[in-house]
């Protein structure tokens, strides 16, 4: 059996029943990496010594019959934004090559303490300011689906490892929609936790109001569990999710403004399953989503450019020129119009939370568009900006609100459809989400 094509969590649970090694697993991934034609455009770099020593650690761990959780012994792949000690930590950007981290960051090391192996570092979108994944400077990852097109981002890399069994799950983060766009275009799950559920220390930051770092993988179920891992917790309890009188609302309005025609299609297809299932599906637009929508080039542009302003300005020739376009679009957002900009958002959040109180869901497509090819996006720098704004106009709205989010592949590909919860209610998201992918898989 080919064990790097199968869940994480099914994976943890052979481990348990001794139908597969740790180390046999990672060797299996570290061998598929350096075979696979296009792995030095997925990964950064892989770290093959600290994977085997994990391994082997898990392997005795397993026989002593002493396992830390249900993912010990599983190997992940981590964005490389996450600091790894003694491992090269770039965050997909020339200004940081280099860039050598002393201390694991905390996520990476409370996954370690719990048994995760690691295999190394993936490529990710310049310092994660961008839904695309084209990153000319550094490697543009290749769409799983087709090498041509783009694979999204920021966490680009972090999916194409997973949809094409080169690990078991891996960790990205999400500003905009890094984690949801390229889990939605690869056909996978990635899931957005609420805004400070997860440590960020280590994580190279892009937005620190909206910096959020979570996993991608096969299955809603590996998403909790490592969720749960990252914090310590125990997993919630997926057994028994059902969509039978689960109250769920389309998002109308914004979410399909200049949509194409295949995701909204693909949504569709989604809802109506989903409302055969027993869902009551019902259609809302409140006003606070397109307010809070226009908010993004002052709030997200201001604070970004403000953290990189310094590395930017002393060496801006060696960035891929649309991208220190979108950095530079924070230079004229002034103090006053970012505070105020805030504020408003305080406003538009507390509206948005007694809109949505009645429901156990929000849903609307992941992505508005399909992933578009590198070539033109490359040679053509008003096509990469329109078609960048609406790869995360959806998925942002879920960071602009505070709240959880995740992406669920539907039946057409590199089509997903999104769920959001209730701010800090991330664990009834996954329970939800859980039960949506059982009848999204028949």
């Amino acid at each position: 059996m080919d064990w790097r094509t199968t869940s994480a969590t099914d994976q943890g649970r052979a481990i348990l029943a001794g139908l597969v090694s740790p180390v046999d697993l990672a060797d299996a991934y570290l061998d598929a990496i350096e075979r696979h034609p296009d792995g030095a455009r997925i990964y950064a770099r892989t770290t093959p010594d600290r994977a085997r020593a994990e391994a082997i650690a898990a392997h005795d761990r397993a026989r002593a019959d002493l396992r830390r959780g249900l993912l010990d012994g599983v190997a992940l792949s981590w964005k490389d934004n996450f600091d790894s000690a003694g491992v090269a930590t770039e965050a997909g950007s020339l200004l940081l090559e280099g860039r050598t981290p002393d201390h694991d960051a905390a996520v990476l090391a409370v996954a370690t303490t719990q048994g995760a192996v690691c295999l190394g570092k993936t490529h990710m979108t310049e310092l994660a300011f961008s839904g695309l994944g084209l990153n000319p400077p550094v490697a543009t990852v290749p769409n799983a689906l087709d090498p041509a097109l783009v694979a999204g981002g920021s966490s680009g890399g972090a999916a194409v490892s997973v949809a094409l069994g080169l690990a078991a799950a891996a960790m990205g983060t999400d500003t905009g929609g890094s984690i949801r766009v390229p889990a939605a275009w690869n056909g996978i799950v990635g899931f957005k936790p609420t805004h400070g559920a997860v440590d960020a220390t280590g994580v190279v930051p892009l937005c620190r109001r909206f910096d959020t770092a979570g996993p991608l993988a096969r299955t809603v179920e590996d998403c909790a569990e490592i969720f749960a891992l990252l914090r310590g917790e125990p997993a919630v309890d997926l057994r028994g999710a059902d969509l039978r009188g689960l109250r769920l609302m389309v998002l109308d309005g914004a979410p399909f403004d200049n949509a194409r025609e295949a995701p909204v299609a693909a949504f569709e297809e989604a809802v109506a399953t989903l409302s055969a299932a027993g869902a009551r599906v019902s259609h809302a637009a409140p006003d606070c989503v397109a307010q809070a929508l226009a908010l993004s080039p002052t709030l997200f542009a201001a604070e970004a450019y403000g953290i990189w302003r310094d590395q930017i300005e002393d060496a801006p020739e060696l960035m891929f020129p649309p991208m220190l376009e979108r950095f530079r679009g924070g230079m004229g957002v002034s103090a006053p119009d970012y505070v105020a900009g805030w504020e408003t958002l305080a406003r538009l959040r507390a509206e948005w939370a007694a809109a949505a109180a009645g429901f156990d869901a929000v849903i609307l497509p992941t992505v508005a568009i399909l992933p578009p090819d590198a070539a033109r996006l490359e040679r053509d720098a008003a096509f990469f900006a329109a078609e960048n704004l609406l790869a995360l106009r959806n998925t942002r709205i879920g960071n602009l609100l505070g709240l959880p989010a995740i992406t669920l592949p539907t039946a057409r590909p590199a089509c997903g459809i999104m769920l959001m919860g209730a701010a800090r209610a991330d664990r009834a998201l996954l329970r939800v989400a859980a039960a949506a992918e059982g009848a999204l898989r028949g």
